[in-house]
């Protein structure tokens, strides 16, 4: 299968991303296509909604983005969490290719998704910071939210991109949770537009 692994955090050491990184080395172990981005390395204009020259659109990621995503049996999301809700990284995100260009034909391309996440909190008890944020994907997109997500905090690392043995099992466990959701949901003959 395919999948889209995208790291949202703009933070240079975050985590969210150690676990993106994590998730796709198993992924491709278990011989699954992977189109792992990152926002650090492969950035996206804020999202304005201009359509034509020099509008968020034309930005020559956006388009790369909008397809690994379109174009994935399932999207694995790594998002920090900041003041109770994920970081503005993964907002524009969603904001710029959740949207329609009608100039380039582009829709919104999180419809019907499987999506699994894969968050970073400071704090144990903040471990429902992703929630409404997920709501909305659901509402907004129809994406399946996978039940089975990560949380961790800097507790759950032994070092620097390596795992503690409670935050390997888990990661690994949501990693195959995120395959079966997708291989069960793949080959739909629907698909959902806006409605409202």
């Amino acid at each position: 299968m395919k999948f889209a692994v995208i790291a949202t955090s703009l933070d240079p050491d975050s985590r969210s991303a150690w676990m993106c990184a994590l998730a796709t080395r198993q992924l491709e172990t278990q011989g699954h296509e992977v189109t792992h981005l990152d926002l650090r390395t492969t950035v996206l204009p804020p999202f304005d909604n201009a359509q034509g020259p020099s509008g968020c659109y034309d930005h020559p990621n956006a388009g790369l983005y909008h397809r690994a995503i379109l174009e994935a049996d399932g999207v694995l999301l790594g998002v920090p969490v900041y003041n109770w809700g994920v970081g503005s990284g993964a907002k524009a995100l969603v904001e710029l290719t959740g949207s329609s260009d009608a100039l380039r034909g582009l829709h919104g391309a999180w419809f019907d998704q499987p999506v699994t996440f894969l968050v970073s909190g400071g704090l144990d008890h903040g471990y429902l910071s992703h929630g409404a944020f997920a709501f909305g994907m659901m509402v907004d997109f129809r994406c399946v939210v996978n039940p089975h997500y990560v949380y961790a905090t800097s507790a759950h690392w032994d070092a620097p991109q390596v795992p503690g043995p409670w935050l390997a099992e888990r990661l690994e466990r949501t990693v195959n949770r995120a395959t079966d959701l997708s291989e069960r949901l793949k080959g739909r003959a629907y698909r959902s537009v806006w409605e409202i």
